[in-house]
């Protein structure tokens, strides 16, 4: 049996402990943006991000495949999953509707469009901090777990060679979700954490 990481709390939010102690790095030249094309489901949206996704719809909309228009025409950028989570619109039960596959590489034609200055819009939050997933509670409380994904094996070991860990790989997305100040505090307690651990061993 798995061994359940430690729960902490930073700013109010619950945080599983391997997030400060994993490593995780994308390496794009390996897995090939497979992350955004595998799975049952399209990626977590809020109904604010909705509205963000069609308001950039023009833009990207002759970058995506006829597939992927298609859907959208049927269904629009987003469904209600079987868990009842908004989630991004998806082609053949697994591929995102704005993945598009180029030279073998899967790219996010929304993120591509916003790296350009094209659009204001740069893709879900939930695509930004993979490997994290955020969980809401009742009351508004929010939790962050480090998701273990076999696609992502080779992220994992560029983490490991680089010695980066889950949330200094995705301190812009952090940040972006929740603010300077908050991750100026996670990097607070991941040091207070590795300092318990080295004190332990020694």
């Amino acid at each position: 049996m798995s061994k359940v990481p430690p729960i902490l709390e930073v700013g109010g939010v619950l945080i599983s402990s391997d997030i400060l102690t994993e490593y995780f790095c994308c390496d794009y030249e390996k897995c090939k943006g497979i992350c955004c094309v595998e799975g049952s489901d399209g990626a977590p949206v809020t109904m604010e991000e909705i509205a963000g996704i069609e308001e950039a719809l023009d833009t990207v909309w002759g970058d995506l495949s006829a597939s992927a228009q298609s859907v959208i025409d049927k269904q629009g950028v987003a469904y209600t999953d079987k868990d009842g989570d908004l989630v991004t619109s998806i082609v053949r039960g697994k591929e995102c509707v704005f993945a598009r596959n180029n030279d073998s590489c899967w790219l996010c034609m929304l993120e591509s469009a916003y790296r350009n200055g094209k659009t204001q819009f740069c893709k879900p939050i939930s695509c930004a901090l993979y490997p994290i997933r955020e969980k809401r509670f009742s009351g508004g409380l929010v939790g962050l777990n480090y998701n273990r994904w076999a696609v992502c094996k080779d992220a994992v070991e560029k983490g490991k060679a680089l010695h980066l860990p889950v949330y200094q790989f995705l301190k812009e997305p952090l940040i972006r979700r929740f603010g300077k100040e908050w991750y100026e505090e996670l990097c607070e307690v991941a040091d207070q954490l590795l300092n318990a651990s080295c004190t332990l061993k020694d």
